[in-house]
């Protein structure tokens, strides 16, 4: 097949969508098809023209902007010379559209592939809500979509409900999650000191990932362990709040004692391994997360995760086999304490998380893909 993938942003640039929408690209290229990319972001040698990188043949088209944003005036008009027959990512057996909350230059290819009857998938990756989010205008896009033909899906529950709401029972959206190289994540544990619970949190140190309240949590949860018992956090990841966790961890004395703070930094993904084999549990603070690659990643190394029910996260957690879900703070709190007291429950959904490979493993997430490409050009046909 020829599949086009239409995306704002992309590889250099670092990001959930980028880093999926690339591994996604690559897998497929490495299964045969002839796979292509147009996006808005620059490359390392070439901000608009054409350059084949692991396989994937990526065309960049770019309007100079301030850090660099994802946006170009002429948007209808470059997609469809990329996309029309004859140019350079033309005759697509399948156009794949990725959006997240907001996509500029994305989310008009889907109004480009359908003019010119291209079989076409859209992939949501984000969460629609909150204040930040102009629901009104993507519920509007949407239902235009849906009557399009356009084959809808989103990489989580989470991020599908909202659309499920906007087009109603009629139009089914599919689920295409993120996808894990399993055997790259599996690590064998490293036990540690039975009186110690060991928490670890992979993420970006920003508002939205909600490290501080995490730390307030974790602490909270430490106070509630049996006598003689420790809790320690490891919080990996680097971010603007950095500095300001450093500094609560050392005026409230948090380097030792009963309750231990952790602050390694950003780690490379092999450290990032490691410290997940020396742990007990993984700890997603964010309340809006539309899918949470750091928790799969700690799912599938084995770590029971601890998350919110509201999130996407509940797509591959369920509630007392692979983690536990909170409703909110308190309840979270209450879980963190439960995995520090209860080893019992923490071996037995350990091994089921070492044992279990999770559906988010590559080889399903390549065949769904393909199932949602032939279902767009059977719409397409249809008169």
């Amino acid at each position: 097949m020829r599949i086009v993938h239409v995306s704002d942003c992309y590889p250099p640039r670092l990001g959930g969508i980028e880093t999926q929408v690339r591994a996604l690209a690559v897998r497929q290229a490495a299964a045969g098809h002839d796979v292509h990319v147009i996006t808005a972001t620059p490359g390392e040698r070439i901000r608009n023209g054409t350059e084949t990188l692991d396989g994937v043949t990526v065309h960049r088209t770019t309007f100079k902007l301030p850090a660099d944003l994802p946006v170009h005036p002429q948007v209808t008009k470059v997609l469809r010379e990329q996309l029309q027959f004859g140019g350079p990512a033309g005759a697509a057996d399948a156009v794949h559209v990725h959006g997240g909350v907001v996509s500029p230059f994305a989310y008009p290819g889907a109004y480009v592939a359908r003019k010119l009857a291209l079989p076409t998938v859209l992939t949501i990756h984000g969460v629609w809500g909150g204040v930040f989010t102009p629901v009104a205008r993507l519920s509007e896009n949407l239902t235009k979509w849906a009557r399009w033909g356009v084959e809808l899906s989103a990489v989580s529950d989470a991020a599908a409900d909202p659309m499920r709401d906007v087009v109603g029972p009629g139009t089914p959206v599919s689920l295409l999650p993120n996808g894990i190289d399993v055997d790259q994540w599996r690590v064998s544990p490293v036990a540690g000191d039975p009186l110690e619970t060991r928490l670890v949190a992979v993420m970006r140190l920003a508002p939205r990932k909600r490290t501080m309240p995490l730390v307030r949590m974790a602490r909270a949860a430490s106070q509630r362990l049996p006598q003689g018992h420790r809790m320690r956090l490891t919080i990996v990841g680097n971010g603007p709040l950095l500095s300001q966790v450093q500094r609560y961890v050392e005026k409230q004395g948090l380097t030792t004692g009963r309750f231990v703070v952790d602050l390694p930094g950003r780690l490379a993904p092999d450290q990032v391994r490691a410290t997940l084999a020396a742990s007990d549990a993984f700890v997603a603070p964010a309340q809006l997360e539309s899918f949470g690659i750091a928790a799969l990643e700690a799912r599938t190394a084995g770590l029971p995760v601890l998350a919110y029910e509201s999130t996407g996260i509940r797509s591959f957690v369920r509630h007392e086999v692979e983690g536990l879900l909170a409703r909110d703070d308190a309840h979270m709190v209450e879980n963190m304490a439960r995995i520090g007291s209860d080893a019992e429950l923490r071996q037995a959904i350990a091994t089921h998380n070492r044992t279990t490979e999770p559906e988010q493993s590559w080889p399903h997430v390549l065949q769904t893909a393909e199932q949602l490409y032939a279902s767009a050009a059977r719409a397409t046909a249809r008169p």
